[in-house]
């Protein structure tokens, strides 16, 4: 399991060195102003500052406003460019849409190549049964107080050259390493509960420590309530993705177990078979920090990041592998596949790719002792891998594997890898092993070699050497079943026989139809 984080103190910036395009693009700002006369105070807001100051690079630049909308700011920059000579710039208007955490407005400009979004400093109201704010136009400090955490409530005056904390807090809170609410926890958490996940994620990604009280307001149980209730399921799911994608997952997946949020946030369906055993969230998160060590010790560099990602989806659905729901089709549905199309609402691909890389572990922990030669192949069978063509049992590994590689494609490594983690009698007490670790690795490699031996790397790319149309031909067939079950028999010859050509397999095919006549 992920330790909990240590937290010295955190090297914080005095100031901030910008860089040259940023001074470009600053000085911009500041000519606009002098040439309108404006009285207006321009500060940069949150994520930048927070990053700058911990000495990390930024692109997201977030401008706030005191005096006026972001979209009439940026009428201003282009009547000062069109004044001077220079191109005007196209301007984009993000409406406000409180679904996806847009309050208000903001306006977009590309200012030396890089995109700006400028927004009016603002107030926060909150009602009751939403997270909906009313907004009006606030003071710097009003804006700073209403933001989700003290670390991102900092600003750049860009007309000081300086950095503001109106909380008082914001930059003791970054250098001791500390995800605190500028508001008293439970109040900010019940007006905006996704503010929850947004610590959840920021604390896992610095490696800072959840405030005490900070975590005894999110588990309590109006807090959870009102993040199941109030927040919409994209954005439960976009700040997931975001954790998962991230440089802790584990960290944040633990948080999000230890503060009782993980049936809220991973909601289940309402009826499913069998019943979920207890603690099965722990043995997720205990599979995907296998899976995440795992990673790092074949090689993170091994999987590409959307790999990464579905594989660790994949673990740490995977206690929930053969739990079913029955859909509104009367189907029954793997849960993890409800989980990600409907609780956490990312890409159905996402979902269909999760169920085949459960369904590919399970059947490579059946071939697996074939590899690894803790059983003969010659007189064996796999339940999931019955060979239609008579092959020496010297070929059946190769058919078998290449036929599994050719289901999973280009996720077959993440189907092994997390294979390796059901490769156990005892996977509970193992997972915590570190020789446990070391064996599943060896095994991954040993396995990933005997593949790549056996010249089955992308094997799923690899196009039948005959085609339907010249199978119906060959053999008299109509289209249907018996087509297809031809291009399955072919497919398995070609693995059976890598070397082999068309003409080859057509005499096959010939000498075989021939047989089944006679026998017929």
């Amino acid at each position: 399991m992920a330790a909990a984080p240590s937290h010295p103190s955190v090297r914080v910036k005095d100031m901030i060195d910008l860089t040259e395009k940023e001074t470009q693009i600053f000085n911009r700002l500041l000519e606009v102003l002098r040439h309108f006369n404006l009285n207006t105070q321009l500060r940069v807001a949150g994520g930048w500052v927070r990053d700058k100051l911990l000495g990390k690079e930024c692109y997201d630049i977030d401008i706030a406003i005191d005096n006026m909308l972001g979209r009439e700011f940026c009428e201003k920059v282009n009547e000062y460019l069109s004044s001077t000579g220079e191109e005007v710039q196209g301007i984009g208007v993000i409406q406000c849409n409180p679904d996806q955490s847009k309050h208000l407005e903001t306006a977009r400009m590309r200012l030396f190549e890089i995109w700006i979004d400028f927004v009016n400093l603002r107030s926060e109201d909150y009602c009751e049964n939403s997270r909906i704010p009313t907004m009006r136009f606030g003071t710097a400090e009003e804006d700073a107080y209403r933001r989700d955490l003290t670390i991102n409530s900092l600003f750049y005056n860009i007309n000081t050259n300086s950095v503001e904390d109106f909380t008082g807090r914001g930059i003791a809170d970054l250098k001791s390493g500390k995800i605190v609410t500028p508001l008293p926890p439970k109040e900010t958490f019940l007006d905006d509960p996704l503010r929850v996940l947004r610590a959840i994620r920021f604390g896992a990604r610095f490696g800072f420590a959840l405030d005490e009280a900070l975590k005894e307001a999110a588990a309590s149980d109006e807090v959870i309530a009102a993040l199941g209730d109030k927040i919409s399921r994209e954005r439960i799911g976009h700040e997931i993705d975001l954790m998962v994608s991230g440089n802790e997952p584990i960290q944040a997946v633990t948080y999000i177990c230890d503060l009782q949020l993980f049936w809220v946030v991973f909601c289940l369906p309402s009826s499913v078979e069998p019943a979920i055993p207890e603690a099965c969230e722990r043995l997720g998160v205990a599979y995907m920090d296998a899976a995440w060590n795992l990673i790092q010790s074949i090689g993170a560099f091994s999987f590409n990041d959307e790999q990464r990602r579905l594989c660790l989806y994949a673990s740490l659905f995977l206690p929930l592998r053969k739990t079913m729901y029955e859909n509104d089709k009367n189907k029954k549905v793997p849960v993890a596949d409800f989980i990600i199309r409907n609780s956490i609402k990312l890409k159905a691909k996402d979902a269909e790719m999760v169920v085949s890389i459960h369904r590919a572990s399970d059947k490579f922990t059946k071939l697996l002792p074939f590899i690894t030669c803790e059983k003969d192949v010659q007189n064996s069978k796999l339940e999931w891998g019955k060979i239609l063509i008579d092959v020496p049992a010297t070929s059946k590994l190769r058919i078998w594997a290449g036929l599994l590689l050719r289901e999973i494609k280009e996720f077959w490594e993440v189907a092994l890898l997390v294979s390796t983690l059901l490769y156990s009698d005892s996977i509970e007490h193992e997972l915590s092993d570190k020789q446990c670790y070391a064996d599943k690795r060896d095994l991954f490699k040993l396995v990933k070699d005997a593949i790549i031996k056996l010249g089955l790397d992308k094997v799923w790319e690899v196009k039948p050497l005959v085609n339907g149309k010249d199978i119906m031909n060959i053999l008299h067939l109509k289209p249907g079943p018996d087509v297809r079950n031809w291009t399955q028999k072919i497919i398995e010859w070609q693995l059976a026989h890598p070397a082999a050509g068309a003409e080859e397999c057509l005499e096959w095919m010939k000498e075989t139809s021939a047989k089944r006549a006679k026998l017929e």
